[in-house]
């Protein structure tokens, strides 16, 4: 499966130097913020291997630019992690000057302290 997220809105106040791009989790609400910045989704790629392993292109430049990703927790919560943690190493290695998670839904929240002994704290 592919998975272009663009949109073709015209805006007439252009954020400059951001790049907004949405994991699987939620691209509706990546949409709408980008309509809200004047701006749009960058584009991205989001595959599956034939094993399941997760597999992102970035579909354009993101040296220099202030990157956002948005990826909620709720749904399959550790392909959305993995998801997540993949475009953000892309983005890292493409250059950019800042990326930013924005996590609407944060995973593994609930497991912030022990409840009984030898039990790991997953929200770290």
């Amino acid at each position: 499966q592919h998975y272009y997220i663009t949109n073709n809105f015209e805006f007439s106040r252009k954020m400059p130097n951001i790049k907004i791009f949405a994991g699987n989790s939620h691209p509706e609400l990546a949409q709408r913020i980008a309509q809200r910045l004047g701006t749009e989704p960058s584009k991205v790629v989001l595959k599956k291997f034939a094993n399941q392993e997760t597999c992102v292109e970035i579909g354009e430049s993101v040296r220099g630019e202030d990157v956002y990703i948005l990826q909620s927790g709720c749904g399959e919560v550790n392909d959305h992690l993995m998801e997540m943690l993949i475009m953000i190493h892309a983005c890292k290695i493409a250059s950019a000057e800042r990326v930013t998670a924005v996590i609407p839904c944060y995973p593994y929240a609930r497991q912030d302290k022990k409840d009984k002994s030898r039990a790991p704290i997953s929200a770290k």
